[in-house]
């Protein structure tokens, strides 16, 4: 579950109060800043904080923005589209790169000898797959939750399935592949 440490910054800054996006976006960026210190320090390498550096580079852009244009409604109505948005990007980046996000998140948990199996390489893709649907459908419904002014309830709602759900599948499919190959072998 190392992968949800990564969320933090994000579910920092959805609790803060939404009247004052730019103190949110600075708080979510110095949390992201300290946990990045923090793994860093322990010897984490970045390839296991792709998440990690990504949620800095957008809360220093959202921080920006809110300062430069503090009033702007747009800004502040759609930044939780935005924030799945630039996960979207973040995850289907990664994996256009062929260095799927969850891969050096899951190296932390895997014996060196397995790191280099199609297998494990497989199970990541997979696993940043869903992570980069999630996030692109949970980007659409909250965007659709805000032009329809369906609430915070529903945009809510939205969020927090577009993070348990993957969430769920990344911590039971790696069991299942497990469980197929050694029934298999």
């Amino acid at each position: 579950m190392n992968y949800l440490r990564g969320f933090i910054p994000w579910i920092v800054f959805a609790v803060m109060p939404s009247n004052d996006l730019k103190w949110a976006a600075v708080v979510a960026l110095l949390v992201g800043l300290a946990l990045f210190r923090r793994q860093r320090r322990r010897g984490v390498e970045a390839d296991a904080m792709i998440l990690e550096i990504s949620t800095i580079a957008f809360f220093a852009v959202l921080a920006a923005l809110a300062y430069v244009a503090p009033h702007s409604s747009s800004l502040s109505q759609y930044t939780g589209a935005l924030s799945f948005v630039w996960l979207a990007l973040t995850a289907w980046g990664s994996l256009a790169a062929r260095h799927p996000f969850t891969l050096g998140i899951a190296r932390q948990g895997t014996p060196r000898e397995l790191w280099n199996r199609p297998q494990f390489m497989r199970v990541n893709v997979v696993i940043t797959a869903v992570w980069a649907t999630a996030f692109t459908l949970t980007g659409a419904a909250v965007a659709i939750c805000d032009i329809a002014g369906a609430g915070s309830i529903a945009s809510i709602a939205c969020e927090a399935a577009g993070f348990v759900l993957p969430a769920i599948f990344t911590a039971r499919y790696p069991k299942i592949v497990q469980a197929r190959y050694a029934n298999a072998g």
